[in-house]
């Protein structure tokens, strides 16, 4: 399939956090007939240090600006400066827990900040074809499944958590903006990703972290909830190929056919970590495991069908969970001062989530 649309200078935001910066590398790394333009806030999940040295390898092909996509101001400043002829929209709150106990700054990120954003595209754009609005959004959108079935792009949506409605309501926004105003879209709904940079609160880094200081690794509820792992970089690849050849107004859905328990998922873990990082005492990882109160409004089961981007771009992951486990693990393992600056500041391994 030949492409359908070839970037010359990309618009990445949210840059600085987990998924983004995976992007950035990626984007940079496999095409150097691309510029990349990152615009992060550089809240608490955006880290400066995920996009060292980008700079100096990359040169005039990278530039890192610091602003707010809520800023229509600088949204056409950035439109006018780098002309970018697409868009990859990553900048949003995304931790469930967050937004039980702070669902204002979901609202005014991903809801009016998505707005914003589709808004400057468009008076900088006005009619062109030749440009790319790309939307990224969650499996959470779709709410919780039963113990059978998966999430199609058709599925309804029906959000259970501030978060999730945030994301609905920008998945919405960016499908208007394409059937009224005609702007070339396209939207995926990825599962769970996990892999480098990812912010410690998350499960995965969470655990990994704990355990490699001996300390509890916190399962909400009874830990049956199922969710569907996805490698950031799979993550990442697909992106970039929905972007190039997706079809503008479709949305495709994007996971790794790795439906876990949350409890299995840190059971893999912790024997990844009696392994590569053992306690002093000899103790298994897995003795200090403890069942916690579930989060409000826990969603019970994710799953993501991915037979439409498989059919029509050929796309599937190239990391089963257990290989990429073992890749995030030892990441982690041998990045301790980027976790330690983190854990020493913006976040300290509290609970969240619990309204």
């Amino acid at each position: 399939m030949a492409d359908t649309h070839r970037p010359k200078t990309v618009l990445v935001t949210g840059g600085a956090g987990f998924i983004g910066c995976n992007f950035v590398r990626h984007l940079l790394a496999s095409d150097t007939s691309v510029s990349v333009v990152v615009l992060d806030a550089l809240t608490y999940a955006g880290n400066p240090r995920n996009l060292e040295g980008l700079d100096a390898q990359y040169g005039a092909r990278y530039r890192f600006v610091k602003g707010d996509i809520c800023d229509e101001a600088l949204l056409a400043r950035l439109f006018a400066d780098t002309h970018p002829d697409t868009v990859v929209h990553f900048a949003a709150e995304s931790h469930v827990d967050r937004s039980i106990d702070g669902p204002a700054i979901f609202v005014r990120t991903n809801i009016q900040g998505t707005f914003a954003l589709l808004q400057a595209a468009r008076k900088a754009w006005g009619l062109r074809s030749d440009v790319r609005f790309h939307h990224v959004s969650t499996d959470e959108v779709f709410g919780s499944l039963g113990p059978t079935g998966a999430f199609s792009e058709t599925t309804p949506y029906d959000p259970s958590s501030p978060y999730s409605a945030s994301k609905a309501a920008s998945d919405h926004l960016v499908r208007a903006w394409h059937r009224t105003f005609g702007l070339p879209v396209t939207l995926t709904n990825c599962s769970n990703n996990y892999g480098p940079y990812q912010f410690p609160e998350k499960l995965i880094p969470l655990m990994i972290e704990n355990g490699r200081r001996g300390e509890t690794l916190p399962v909400y509820g009874d830990g049956q909830n199922i969710r569907d792992w996805l490698y950031v970089e799979d993550h990442c690849r697909a992106i970039d190929l929905v972007l190039r050849r997706g079809k503008s107004g479709e949305t495709y859905n994007i996971g790794g056919r790795t439906e876990k328990t949350n409890l299995d998922l840190v059971k893999m873990l912790c024997a990844l970590l009696d392994e590569a990082a053992p306690l002093p005492n000899g103790r298994p990882h897995a003795e200090l495991i403890a069942f916690v109160k579930d989060r409000p409004g826990h969603d019970r089961r994710y799953a993501i069908c991915m037979d439409k981007i498989e059919r029509e771009l050929g796309w599937r992951p190239r990391e089963d969970l257990s290989s990429g486990l073992r890749r995030t693990v030892r990441w982690y393992l041998d990045h301790q001062a980027w976790v330690e600056e983190i854990r020493s500041g913006r976040y300290r391994g509290e609970r969240l989530g619990l309204g």
